[in-house]
């Protein structure tokens, strides 16, 4: 089963910092895009942040643009969502997940299974 598993969720205060990884679990993740998807309760999931397989090209939701960086390393195998100014409304379980490319409708090309995700919870 091909997956992915994220890392580095916690609690943070509005305005606070937060670093999700996403590593390949028996999965060549340096070989393909990547996404992180978020879903809050009540919610359906959503795409935040995509990156290309080289790196070169990132896609964000308008709602995290200027405050999220996507970014990897792909001899880490490993991908990383950098979120910065945090607000309540970013509360929600982020997934990463492999995406069939990076552009135009990327939000809905997903291919590996959702994972158990990590938390995020933006509260005083």
């Amino acid at each position: 089963q091909m997956q992915l598993v994220e890392s580095g969720g916690g609690l943070v205060q509005p305005g606070g910092s937060l670093r999700l990884s996403c590593v390949g679990s028996r999965f060549p993740l340096e070989n393909y895009p990547i996404g992180w998807f978020r879903q809050a309760p009540g919610k359906e999931r959503e795409g935040v942040s995509c990156i290309s397989r080289s790196g070169d090209n990132t896609n964000h939701a308008d709602s995290v643009k200027a405050r999220f960086t996507i970014s990897r390393d792909n001899a880490k195998n490993t991908v990383y969502l950098q979120m910065n100014s945090l607000t309540p409304e970013d509360t929600a379980i982020y997934y990463c997940a492999a995406v069939w490319r990076c552009g135009g409708s990327w939000t809905k090309l997903a291919f590996t299974s959702w994972g158990q995700g990590t938390q995020v919870t933006v509260s005083s």
